[in-house]
Formats: structure tokens, sequence, C-alpha cells
């Protein structure tokens, strides 16, 4: 069954008195859509949408049942994720960087449940602030509205086929105001990287960006336990541990 394309089993409730914001996250990736309830999950689905690995997310679209030593269990997964290779991937998400003890069961017992049918279950926590900033900077151009055109989408891959200043290029294509937009939805998208000490403009701040390549964000990496973070030190990969990006990004804030 195609649950990615299933509503949510339930929506996200507003409860008076709690720091939640539900709301909806229009998604390039699938033209539709996502319901979230909070801003860690908001943020995952952003980043989770300009990931090329994934090919469709959805809310809450299913429930799980088992029998535990109390009874029986129920867990709704606040995301579920279809690669693009046909895995399907259960996710839940926190702000905190430590699970306590009780979601580490939860954690290891959908695990569990997920591999028996060839999925994963992911946790996925906090984010590098800096990374979330320029992502969400970026995907404010996401729509395809911002392409610009075949002509101009290829005038922007001839002026950096070569590392080149980002403001010099642009003005070699034309009007800034014309082309800025489109060279954002080709970052936004992966067809441009900012590298170095490019430096992207706003009419009101200088930004730095260095976006990493596209096959090291938004989702965990491959099948293995640890991996290598951008600052030498290594992560646990283990199953039912928190999924974390530090990312080597820099930002300048009001020039």
């Amino acid at each position: 069954m195609a649950f990615e394309q299933c509503p949510p089993l339930r929506p996200f409730p507003v409860r008076m008195g709690k720091r939640l914001a539900p709301g909806w996250w229009w998604s390039a990736t699938t033209g539709h859509l996502v319901h979230y309830a909070s801003a860690a999950i908001r943020l995952h689905v952003m980043l989770l949408d300009r990931d090329p690995r994934v090919s469709a997310l959805a809310a809450r679209p299913l429930e799980l049942r088992w029998r535990g030593p109390g009874g029986v269990r129920a867990h709704v997964p606040q995301l579920m994720i279809r690669l693009t290779d046909g895995q399907g991937v259960l996710a839940d998400c926190t702000a905190k960087t430590e699970l306590s003890q009780r979601q580490r069961s939860l954690a290891a017992v959908l695990d569990s449940i997920c591999a028996a049918v060839d999925w994963r279950y992911w946790v996925l926590g906090p984010v590098d602030p800096v990374y979330r900033q320029n992502v969400a900077w970026l995907s404010g151009y996401r729509h395809p509205r911002h392409h610009g055109g075949q002509q101009l989408a290829a005038a922007l891959q001839e002026a950096f086929a070569a590392p080149r200043p980002l403001l010099e290029g642009v003005r070699g294509i034309g009007d800034p105001l014309v082309v800025l937009p489109a060279l954002f939805h080709a970052l936004w998208t992966g067809r441009l990287e900012a590298v170095g000490d490019q430096a992207i403009p706003h009419p009101d701040r200088c930004w730095r960006h260095v976006i990493p390549h596209l096959d090291v964000h938004g989702i965990p990496q491959g099948d293995g336990d640890r991996r290598t973070s951008s600052t030498g030190t290594r992560a646990a990969r283990t199953r039912g541990d928190i999924r974390s990006q530090p990312w080597p990004i820099r930002f300048l804030p009001r020039c």
C-alpha cells in the first residue's frame, strides 16, 4: 500500500497552553501539502523536501500496534518517507539532543518492526542553526515559478561552469532582480552550489553560504553505525539514536 499517498490518520491538535504550531508545508517534491505539528517536524519536512533521494513525504499516514509486556501498545509515527529506491522510512522528530529511556525503548521496538518489512526507522534530532537558516532562506524559492525558464537556467549553468563570485556571475547574465530568484531556485534544487567564501547578497543582509552536496544532507547516510562530522568527531549511528547534522556553514549578519 502506498502509505505516502494517504492523508493524516488524525490531525495534529491545537492544545491551549502548549507551545505547538501545527500547519502545512507545501512540498516541492510532491507538489502537495504536508501536515506538521511543531517546529521540529517542520524543520525536517523542509530538509527532506530538498533531499534528492526522497520521492514522497506524508504525515501520520499509519498507526503501528503491537503486544508488549503491559498489553497492546500503539504509536503513530510523525512522518513517512519514501526513498527513490522504493524503501520506506518511518520517522519521529524531536528538538532534544538526547532521548529519554522511554523514547529509546519505543525506538528499539519501531526499528525492529520496520526491519521486518525492510523499512527503516529514524529519530531526527536537532540541526545546526546556521544550516537551518540557510536552507530556510532557500526554501522561499523552492516553487517551480522561480525556475526562470530553460534559457535562464542554461545561462546560469554556463555562467557558473567554473567557480566565480556570485554577484559577478549574476550581473553578467542580466538584471539581478530577475536572475537572483532563478539562482536561489537552482541552489535549492542542487543544480548549483555555493562553496567556499562566496556571498549570496540580500537587500538587507550579506549571507555567506556553504551548501553541502545534496548526497549528505537531510537524511542519514547509508547503513553504517558511525559517521564523521565536519569537525572531525564521530557521531554514533546506532539504532534509535538521534540523527544530527553538524554542517560546516557560516553566516554573516547584517553588513
